[in-house]
């Protein structure tokens, strides 16, 4: 079974800044980590076809060189190769131009079976690149799970986690995932892995590798913009009434009172 990883390198959640002229990321120079909730994907692929008894687990991601770093990260993990999508024409790619990019990434391997995905990236925090691909590629998906229970040629049972429980789904494969941190602990890559990461050679895709629209993808292609950028009002003090309860709770109340009145008008 071709089980397929996507993963994103996002920048250290402190060290996060936009461009005031693209509002887009700025990604140079700031140091950049493998967005977490993908780390567990890339575990959860890894034990998958370690309970198989075969198969492969192939790790993509959607960035500029640099992103190569995360996939040899993925390697050192026991993933079995990579695959770098970057290109220009990907630049200011939203989570459509995004998704679209990555289905036809997955499309050029060819009779994948099961794609995982963190639930979201910890730079945007939208959670839709996962739903997104599966949309592209028309094949079912499952969000937020949290344990396989069933994995089969052509069927997967999943666990999901809703707000107030858990909810138990089947579907024909192939499927997509995203994964929630409560799925596994990620490993510590061993030394060996490390060094098969150091020497394994990652093959670049660009847009006309895959054969990309050039409509769908880059700034051009997406369809949400980002048109401004501003920080937020800073907030006055506000007012403390201090005393007894009795003094203060009818302070109050007047004051909610004759701001709501002006509210109102």
């Amino acid at each position: 079974m071709h089980i397929v990883v996507c993963v994103k390198q996002v920048p250290e959640t402190g060290n996060c800044k936009i461009d005031p002229v693209t509002h887009t990321l700025v990604r140079e120079g700031v140091a950049a980590i493998v967005n977490p909730f993908d780390m567990y994907a890339i575990e959860e692929g890894l034990r998958l076809k370690a309970r198989l008894g075969t198969g492969r687990v192939t790790v993509i991601s959607m960035g500029p060189r640099q992103a190569e770093s995360a996939l040899r990260e993925a390697i050192a993990m026991g993933a079995d190769d990579a695959v770098l999508i970057s290109d220009r024409a990907f630049a200011g790619s939203d989570t459509w131009a995004t998704s679209y990019t990555l289905a036809k990434a997955i499309e050029k391997f060819g009779n994948v079976r099961l794609i995982l995905c963190g639930k979201q990236a910890t730079d945007g925090d939208t959670a839709q690149v996962g739903p997104g691909i599966a949309a592209h590629l028309n094949i079912p998906q499952i969000t937020y799970v949290r344990k396989i229970e069933t994995l089969e040629t052509n069927r997967i049972v999943a666990q999901r986690a809703l707000e107030e429980g858990n909810e138990t789904v089947e579907s024909s494969l192939p499927c997509l995932l995203t994964v929630i941190k409560e799925i596994n602990e990620p490993r510590i890559p061993s030394l060996k892995g490390k060094m098969n990461a150091k020497k394994a050679v990652i093959p670049v895709w660009t847009a006309a590798d895959l054969g990309c629209d050039p409509a769908l993808i880059g700034l051009e292609g997406s369809p949400t913009r980002v048109v401004r950028i501003f920080a937020p009002p800073v907030r006055s003090g506000g007012e403390i009434y201090t005393g007894e309860p009795q003094e203060t709770v009818p302070r109050l109340i007047e004051k909610l009172k004759d701001t709501l009145a002006l509210i109102a008008r």
